[in-house]
């Protein structure tokens, strides 16, 4: 990586954190310009500067407002980057189905975990916010989808997560559908608990979990 690289990748991630729109966009019209990896200005720029702003929410240093407007300026950024992202091509795309769990409207991280999963292959049927556990499944089951991913940023909405795998088993389905978890409430040792299949603590890695998990289960099918 070079060093403009480097800091067109920190001054994306600080401009988010500033509420800088017309910064956000200068900066990822540059990147764009300098032909560097779109995946990377969004991975560890945009959504850096975002997960930032999520802990300065969390230590009550921002509040909703700020937050927002945090969330706007990411987005201008990512309709200039979006449209350069090189999308992997398969013949034949996994399916995954993501949403916001029933009782949370909080959709940027899930937002940001869609696109991901798009740029590593995947097509993606997004159920949006506040989404009933049946509505996953019903979903899932219609589609084929291998992967369902469940996201919340309210800790009296994770039991919902937990609701979608025992419906799942209900099913008969659960082994043939990998499941990722994530949000702020959310931990590894919270996925374990539920019998979740995988969690990250950001889009991108989320993303190449995902696929690497769905490769693991399409081999001991």
């Amino acid at each position: 990586m070079t060093i403009l690289q480097k800091e067109l990748l920190h001054e994306l991630s600080n401009s988010v954190v500033e509420m800088d729109d017309e910064r956000t966009t200068e900066l990822a019209e540059q990147y764009v310009e300098n032909k560097f990896d779109v995946y990377e200005g969004i991975a560890n720029g945009l959504a850096h500067g975002m997960d930032r702003a999520g802990k300065l929410y969390e230590e009550e240093e921002y509040y909703i407002p700020e937050l927002l407007m945090c969330s706007d300026v990411m987005y201008a950024g990512l309709d200039v980057l979006k449209p350069h992202l090189d999308y992997a091509s398969t013949a034949n795309k996994h399916k995954a189905v993501v949403g916001v769990v029933e009782g949370d409207t909080h959709d940027i991280g899930k937002n940001l975990f869609k696109i991901m999963l798009e740029t590593t292959g995947f097509e993606v049927i997004d159920l949006g916010r506040d989404v009933p556990p049946i509505d996953f499944v019903n979903k899932a089951k219609e589609v084929g989808a291998s992967v369902i991913g469940l996201s919340t940023l309210m800790t009296t909405t994770m039991d919902n997560m937990a609701v979608v795998i025992e419906l799942l088993k209900k099913e008969n389905i659960r082994d043939d559908v990998v499941v990722l978890v994530g949000g702020g409430p959310i931990s590894q040792s919270y996925a374990d608990k539920i019998g979740a299949d995988g969690y990250a603590p950001e889009a991108s890695a989320a993303a190449r979990l995902a696929k690497e998990l769905v490769k693991e289960l399409k081999k001991s099918a």
